[in-house]
């Protein structure tokens, strides 16, 4: 089971990683966002943002779709997502190691490095 403080971790142990400053957490590579925390929104209520969902980059709409689909557990998404090759994560059913792989993918995806 993973949390804020592992996403932090991961995110801030890869190369050139900027923290913003937010009621979360929200990590950028070259200017661009990767991981940070669910802004969810509730029709009339105000945004609440989630420390125990990750919102991923994930480069396509065909891995999104894949990681929903082939693991709703872990991963979903939501109409206001709709066309973003963003994907979100349940960080309470996700482990560490496999979060660390979804970091490091998301982080490459934007960088098109290897770590």
């Amino acid at each position: 089971m993973a949390g804020a403080d592992d996403v932090r971790r991961l995110a801030l142990g890869l190369p050139d990683v900027v923290e913003m400053d937010s009621d979360g957490f929200d990590f950028r590579v070259h200017n661009q966002g990767f991981v940070w925390s669910y802004p969810e929104r509730l029709p009339g209520k105000p945004r609440v943002i989630r420390t125990d969902v990750a919102v991923l980059f994930v480069g396509d709409e065909a891995e999104k779709q894949a990681l929903v689909l082939g693991e709703p557990e872990l991963f979903f998404t939501t109409p206001g997502y709709d066309g973003l090759p963003l994907v979100m994560v349940r960080l309470a059913a996700v482990g560490v190691e496999r979060l660390r792989e979804l970091v490091t993918d998301a982080w490459r995806m934007r960088t098109g490095a290897e770590v």
